[in-house]
């Protein structure tokens, strides 16, 4: 379980607080892969670093006895002076490799973007800086209990999407994910499960086709 305990996330703004979340007392079970689902700008992401460490509540606590990764994902990361090697490298050396060229050359090979590899990323395509991040967020031996996924998808021609998916799913066989993906279908591929941000609050689903169903009944129709 993923414990929320009396969790408000929000913002400061000159018409005063602006709430992501308000008063979540809620445990979340990680028995199964979870899909979030919820409109632009609920809060999906937020929720995703907030359960990984990488943001914080402002109010309340988040605990487990799980192992859960640092957020997973395509947005951000690379550093745009650097070049693809120069981002392996130092991401690599944060999380304790200190011998990272077995790192790189994965990713290098993985990425498939030939000399570009040793170019600096302000350089990239958005496909070429997707397959560089996608490569180095499935690089590392993870031991942990869940994968923190956001906006994780293959990208590129079909082959690379095919390889890409494998390597996903090779992952995730080790371990439970909890993912954000705008994309339903990408969700059904790799989860049981279904969260749905709904009113500054969740809503857990233990079938991801009646999280799907709920969703599109309160967003999708009602916008139609």
């Amino acid at each position: 379980m993923i414990h929320f305990e009396g969790v408000s996330k929000f913002y400061p703004t000159k018409n005063g607080r602006n709430y992501v979340y308000k008063d979540l007392n809620f445990s979340l079970p990680i028995d199964k892969s979870i899909g979030v689902l919820g409109p632009n700008g609920a809060g999906k992401s937020t929720l995703i670093r907030m359960m990984g460490g990488a943001d914080m509540p402002s109010r309340g606590r988040i605990t487990t006895e799980k192992k859960i990764s640092w957020p997973l994902g395509l947005q951000g990361g690379l550093q745009g002076v650097m070049t693809g090697r120069e981002n392996v490298r130092f991401v690599a050396r944060i999380h304790g490799y200190k011998r990272t060229h077995m790192i790189e050359q994965l990713v290098e090979d993985f990425a498939e973007i030939g000399q570009y590899f040793d170019e600096p990323v302000k350089s990239y395509s958005n496909g070429m800086r997707a397959r560089v991040a996608f490569g180095l967020s499935m690089a590392f031996d993870f031991d942990f209990d869940v994968l923190l996924i956001d906006e994780l998808t293959a990208v590129g021609d079909a082959n690379f999407k095919q390889k890409s998916e494998a390597l996903m799913k090779a992952k995730m066989d080790k371990t439970k994910v909890i993912m954000v993906n705008h994309s339903v279908g990408q969700l059904q591929k790799f989860c049981e499960a279904g969260l749905l941000v709904k009113d500054k609050s969740l809503i857990y689903f233990d079938d991801l086709d009646e999280a799907v169903k709920e969703y599109n009944d309160t967003y999708v129709t009602a916008k139609n």
